[in-house]
């Protein structure tokens, strides 16, 4: 069963930029759409960027449209969350997913994301 692992998560200033990381055990290189979500306590989970493997297209949320960039690297199985710019309510605890057998490219609000990891926390003080 294919296994995530985030890391790279931490506490910054507003303003500074924070790389996240997921890496998977197995993900077909050619249909598997991965995205980054975020939930802070109390809240809905938000997913706010999505990648499809095959192509590198990718899909933001207006929230963090501009600030953050979303990239795969096949060879390792990676996807990386680049974040810039970040501001406090950018606090929150970020959890990459995976879904497979995505043929057509990825959606944050319809792919069906099965695959979770553990989650890392990014604190972003004012």
């Amino acid at each position: 069963q294919e296994q995530l692992v985030e890391s790279g998560g931490g506490t910054v200033e507003a303003g500074g930029s924070l790389t996240l990381s997921c890496a998977a055990s197995d993900y077909a290189a050619g249909s598997t759409c991965v995205a980054w979500f975020r939930q802070i306590p109390g809240k809905k989970r938000e997913g706010i960027a999505t990648v499809w493997t095959k192509t590198g297209a990718s899909v933001y949320a207006d929230s963090v449209k501009g600030r953050f960039t979303i990239s795969r690297d096949n060879t390792i199985k990676t996807v990386t969350l680049q974040m810039n710019s970040l501001k406090p309510e950018d606090t929150a605890t970020y959890t990459c997913a995976a879904a497979r057998y995505q043929f057509y490219g990825c959606n944050l609000q319809v792919t069906p994301f099965n695959t979770w990891g553990q989650g890392t926390q990014v604190t972003v003080s004012s």
